[in-house]
């Protein structure tokens, strides 16, 4: 073959390489006002699919209720009687119900692994930077680094409660100067500061595989046929039929050429749809005081301990279990559905703690510093006395005295 017979075959491959790409259409970005857009062209059965499928993205409107109400199929048809009206104050307020229960779900599950990256992404940014301080502390204390290469080989599998008693009980028998207790102290928080930041780490990489598998999550059919009282099957052929409606119709207006409905569609347009709705902003739910840890003010101190990182090891997995999953055996429900109070506090909290490394250090020399002792020499206080409590028997019978009203209460006459 010849050069000149190659190089004509190169121009007329690019030529015609040239040719297809022209006659090709350009794929317009997919965005979430355009997937409202086709889902909006929808006929209104095909609206009503497709939102239930994506209720924790998209609303569902009072009219398509009420068509949801007058769609349904009557049970008296299949009983043989003759059917009346169903649109009813009742059968409307109904499906609303039904509606609200699956909306609040989806969305607070959305939110929920939504609060849960950003409160752990924030612990661990605190965590590794007071780590970083507590390591630079115990330099400038003159621990060598063979010395703290052992602290962080040792801090999976140490002990902290033993030697923490072990360096009390020496620093109240005056064993250890105050410079030596806080050195030892601070070793030991470094370890612990290293156990949290696994800790967390790990938390975090479960929470964001739960919140990308919520975020994929649809309305299951058994689900959207209890909101809307249609049979399986019904449903089943619904689905099939504006699935590919919608996705022709999603393909068409990127691509800006109108396509038959018998076209086969891109299945992937599906999942970027899931994918481009997961990234809109999410509403966050107006969450009231739900009983954690009995009352507020206990829930708000523990809270403040919580964003510092000076929660105890031992009741910090419990405590954020009743964080996220609204529960404890500290907890009094006041809704029948957890809410995410805790949550919500923790993450506006972390917003107001200074992490600035000057601020950590004084945080973590103020927790390493030896409990202070009292002079010798001088007189404890005396306790002030305390007052009798009153027991059952006395109580009765100051009841008996006292009697009781038609109102219950104590009464006035005597």
């Amino acid at each position: 073959m010849s050069h000149n017979t190659l190089k004509y075959i190169t121009n007329e491959q690019a030529r015609h390489k040239n040719i297809h790409m022209t006659m090709t259409p350009m794929m317009s970005s997919l965005t979430a006002e355009t997937i409202k857009t086709v889902v909006a062209s929808l006929p209104i059965q095909g609206r009503v699919v497709l939102k239930l499928l994506l209720l924790q993205y998209l609303d569902v409107t009072h009219d398509e209720i009420l068509f949801m109400v007058s769609d349904r199929p009557d049970p008296r048809c299949v009983s043989g009687k003759k059917p009346v009206t169903t649109m009813t104050q009742e059968s409307i307020a109904a499906m609303v119900s039904r509606r609200d229960e699956y909306l609040r779900h989806a969305r607070l599950r959305r939110e929920r692994t939504s609060l849960q990256c950003t409160a752990l992404r924030t612990l661990s940014e605190t965590v590794n930077a007071m780590a970083v301080c507590a390591e630079s502390l115990l330099i400038e204390r003159g621990v060598s680094a063979e010395a703290l290469d052992s602290l962080k080989s040792q801090a999976r599998t140490v002990l902290p409660q033993p030697t923490l008693r072990a360096l009390h009980t020496r620093w109240d028998k005056n064993d250890i100067s105050a410079e030596e207790f806080q050195r030892y102290r601070l070793a030991i928080e470094f370890q612990t500061l290293l156990r949290y930041a696994e800790r967390f780490k790990k938390r975090l990489d479960q929470a964001e595989q739960e919140r990308r598998i919520s975020d994929q999550t649809t309305l299951h059919d058994h689900e959207i046929a209890h909101i809307w009282g249609l049979p399986a099957g019904t449903l089943a052929a619904r689905k099939l039929k504006f699935l590919s409606q919608y996705l022709v119709a999603l393909q068409s207006k990127l691509s800006g050429i109108a396509l038959s409905a018998q076209s086969a569609p891109s299945l992937d347009l599906w999942k970027d749809t899931i994918a481009e709705l997961s990234r809109t902003p999410i509403e966050r739910s107006r969450a009231v005081y739900d009983g954690l840890e009995q009352t507020e003010p206990a829930l708000i101190d523990k809270l403040t301990a919580y964003v510092a990182i000076d929660v105890p090891e031992s009741i910090e997995s419990k405590f954020w279990n009743s964080l996220v999953f609204g529960a404890s055996s500290n907890a009094v429900h006041s809704e029948p559905t957890r809410t995410l109070f805790g949550l919500q506090r923790l993450v506006s909290m972390q917003h107001d703690f200074d992490r600035s490394p000057s601020a950590l250090k004084d945080l973590l020399l103020k927790r390493t510093a030896p409990i202070p002792k009292e002079p010798v020499g001088t007189l404890p206080v005396p306790a002030e006395p305390s007052k009798p409590e009153i027991t059952e028997l006395q109580k009765q019978i100051l009841h008996n005295f006292l009697g009781e009203d038609a109102s219950g209460r104590g009464s006035d006459k005597w």
